[in-house]
């Protein structure tokens, strides 16, 4: 019994023994599981966190790629309103106003997809032939650069005699079913008659869009810049020009037209109209003819604080909350049609860089035009003012978008200011404001995009 006693007692110091070892061993194995599961959730967490931080930019990215900015033949109401959302002018871009190739940096850098009155040529009969020859070799530059960017030239309410030297290409008669004449156009059978006559500039009146020859002209612009590669056409203050159009059936002829020719003929076999409009769209039967609605912002001078100014619902004929909608030339409904809002531009008053003194005065901002008085700012003011602007039209009215400024013409008397750039300043652009870091700023931050209206 002893034996067997020691033996039960040996055996139990044994076991206690390798027990206590697993006990370690099992202790180690856990402390280091579980080590090594905190530190690989602590991996996942952060692999995880990037792969789905990338996961979730690569779907952006995909998604802004591939679907919120593509479009052919039709385009939806979502992708319209992305397009707006990154619209810039940046007037005569292929007419090589500044430089060319600094323009299209910026483009890039700051993520632009729509370039107003990137061809603007005011009084187009001027120098019409040789402009489009340097269009022609600057747009498939930009176009190379930013495949999917809507480029926009301009068909504009203005019109002088020099259009008399211009000969009509026979195509434009074939496309209007008139017999094919050799003969150039007519000034005096574009404009008013007498009596309607509206000047328009210097030695320059305002169309008639409801006679013929205006039509033929106003086709051979529109056809020549959809060649040239843009797909989108601003025909200017249109509710100037249609005095004898009460219908305006024949601006929806003359853009049935034109949107049929950009069918076959433009990029992505669609041309997107617009046109400044003051009583909020330009309708035929009910319905908006335009694809979407522009006009300026109407800035409003504060005339207790020396050069600043704001935006302010009523003010002026501002389009806020009075674009009309319907049904649409792409097929869908809406209450209020798209519309972007810019800095226009118009000249210089009398009294520049003072306040207005007499009411109801023309709509000067403390004596300029809108872009004009917005590049005399300060960079911090105009950096904190297109943050201001931004926000004011978005939550003004939703269906409204903010052109920013990229580049434009100024009118600027005392200090001969002839341009405004965006652009960062350097060597190629010593006199770029560097607000193209601003609208980087404010667009990279804007995730509600995209923001549909109504």
């Amino acid at each position: 019994m002893k034996n067997l006693s020691e033996t039960n007692r040996n055996n139990k110091k044994k076991w206690k023994t390798i027990s206590f070892f697993v006990f370690i061993a099992l202790g180690l194995t856990f402390s280091t599981t579980m080590f090594g599961r905190q530190n690989e959730n602590k991996n996942d967490r952060f692999s995880t966190g990037r792969t789905k931080a990338n996961s979730s930019q690569t779907e952006v990215k995909n998604s802004v790629d591939d679907n919120a900015y593509k479009f052919d033949g039709k385009i939806s109401r979502r992708v319209l309103e992305n397009y707006l959302s990154r619209a810039i002018t940046i007037a005569d871009l292929l007419r090589g106003q500044g430089n060319l190739q600094d323009n299209i940096r910026m483009i890039s850098n700051i993520g632009a997809k729509f370039i107003g009155r990137s061809l603007c040529l005011w009084n187009a009969e001027n120098n019409f032939l040789n402009d489009v020859e340097r269009a022609r070799k600057n747009a498939p530059q930009v176009l190379a650069a930013v495949p999917d960017v809507v480029l926009e030239a301009c068909v504009f309410e203005t019109v002088s005699p020099k259009i008399n030297k211009i000969a009509i290409p026979a195509c434009i008669f074939t496309a209007f079913g008139l017999p094919v004449e050799k003969r150039n156009f007519r000034y005096d059978d574009i404009i008013y008659p007498l009596g309607q006559r509206r000047a328009m500039g210097p030695g320059a009146q305002v169309p008639d869009e409801s006679r013929l020859e205006t039509q033929l002209w106003f086709y051979y612009q529109a056809i020549t810049y959809i060649d040239l590669g843009c797909e989108a056409i601003h025909f200017g203050q249109v509710e100037i020009m249609n005095k004898n159009d009460s219908d305006n059936t024949h601006w929806a002829n003359l853009l049935s037209m034109v949107r049929a020719y950009g069918a076959t003929h433009a990029r992505r076999h669609i041309v997107l109209c617009d046109g400044h409009t003051p009583t909020g769209g330009l309708m035929h039967e009910g319905n908006p003819l335009l694809d979407f609605n522009e006009f300026p912002l109407r800035i409003k001078e504060v005339p207790d604080k020396p050069t600043e100014a704001i935006l302010k619902l009523g003010f002026s004929d501002g389009i806020y909350n009075k674009s009309k909608g319907g049904m649409t030339v792409n097929g869908w409904q809406c209450k209020y049609l798209p519309y972007l809002v810019e800095f226009d531009n118009y000249g210089a008053s009398k009294h520049p860089g003072k306040p207005n003194t007499i009411e109801g005065e023309f709509d000067w901002i403390w004596g300029y035009d809108e872009i004009t008085w917005f590049a005399h700012q300060s960079n911090q003011y105009r950096a904190d003012w297109l943050h201001y602007a931004w926000d004011w039209v978005s939550k003004t009215d939703t269906n409204g978008h903010l052109e920013m400024p990229g580049g434009r013409m100024l009118a600027s008397p005392l200090d001969k200011m002839k341009w405004y750039y965006a652009n960062k300043p350097s060597s190629v652009v010593p006199d770029g404001s560097g607000d193209e870091e601003t609208i980087r700023e404010i667009w990279s931050s804007d995730a509600a995009k995209p923001k549909l209206g109504n």
